[in-house]
């Protein structure tokens, strides 16, 4: 005969296991990754990654993320930020200035992490104090613009004549506008002459260098933009066939075989959006979460692209880079 207090422990030993079926499973995070070109730089993506994995979120058992890509066509956006809408993300990572406006075109609700130009494209209206659904890191400054051409005359010092090539449309037009203008007063202030070439596409490229050498432009330096970046090594290779001393805003173009580069540690943001993720999916709002401005800055030279140039590095400069490739 069983006891009374032996059958309640009976019944709750029966009980348990039912009551802990009918507990609701814990909601996976879904997250929402919007990009231009998956394949473009798909270390930066892994940065990302990386940094959740720190965090604790691991893809596939306590993380879901729906990637959405253009492959290259930025108009294609819109509607791929649609779709993550409609699917109902927790939240959606944007880690360029337009798919962070794309996304927010779709929705003016969700939270959205961006790696962008933040102010003067419109995304935000402060720094500190974001305001509305988008949130996350500053992926440029202007003045950098100038900042790369004074490395590029410390390292090519008799140069006269320096094309910049930009993109018209890639960064929006008050960020563009802020670019050319600090260019030029660098270019006046260091006593070299500018020369603006654009290059709407991958098919402007050859048009563009065949302008560069027309006139006689002496060195290079290549405006911030996200279809440079997907093709940097074409350009890499184009600036290298036409020999020409090249200064690129990200070091992803030294790595790519370019000859210097001065700019953020765009791996750095990208590790850095995986917190403004953890933070937002543990209750933060995107408005109360301040944009976060650059603090890394590095000086990447191509020892080995110098030589192949025929070019000399000044000593004094070699000194001041955060990583020589030899």
């Amino acid at each position: 005969m069983i006891s009374r207090r032996g059958f309640i422990a009976s019944l709750a030993t029966l009980v348990a296991p039912l009551a802990a079926e009918a507990q609701p499973a814990a909601k996976v995070p879904r997250i929402g990754y919007l990009v231009i070109d998956r394949a473009a730089s798909p270390h930066l993506r892994e940065a990302f990654l990386q940094e959740l994995r720190d965090l604790g979120y691991v893809e596939g058992r306590n993380l879901v993320i729906e990637y959405r890509s253009a492959e290259g066509k930025s108009e294609q956006l819109s509607a791929l930020a649609a779709e993550l809408v409609a699917l109902k993300v927790d939240v959606i990572v944007a880690p360029s200035t337009v798919a962070a406006l794309a996304a927010k075109r779709a929705t003016r609700t969700l939270p959205i992490v961006s790696v962008a130009i933040p102010v003067t494209s419109g995304l935000v209206t402060s720094l500190a104090r974001p305001g509305g659904n988008v949130t996350g890191l500053a992926f440029f400054s202007p003045e950098l613009v100038g900042k790369c051409l004074e490395q590029l005359k410390q390292a090519v010092p008799g140069v006269s004549r320096v094309a910049a090539l930009w993109q018209p449309g890639g960064q929006g037009e008050r960020t563009e506008k802020d670019m050319l203008e600090g260019a030029e007063v660098a270019a006046r202030a260091l006593g070299v002459r500018l020369q603006f070439v654009e290059a709407r596409g991958p098919d402007n490229f050859d048009r563009a260098f065949s302008e560069m050498t027309r006139a006689r432009a002496g060195a290079l330096t290549v405006l911030p933009s996200n279809m440079f970046i997907s093709e940097r090594r074409r350009l890499v290779d184009l600036a290298t066939k036409n020999r020409l001393p090249a200064v690129y805003p990200w070091r992803e173009f030294v790595d790519a075989g370019g000859l210097m580069s001065y700019g953020l540690n765009v791996a750095d943001l990208f590790r850095r959006a995986a917190t403004y993720v953890d933070k937002i999916l543990k209750g933060a709002k995107p408005a109360d979460l301040p944009i976060e401005q650059p603090t890394k800055f590095e000086l990447v030279i191509n020892l080995k692209t110098a030589k192949a140039l025929g070019l000399t590095i000044p000593h004094s400069l070699l000194l001041r880079a955060d990583q020589v490739i030899e």
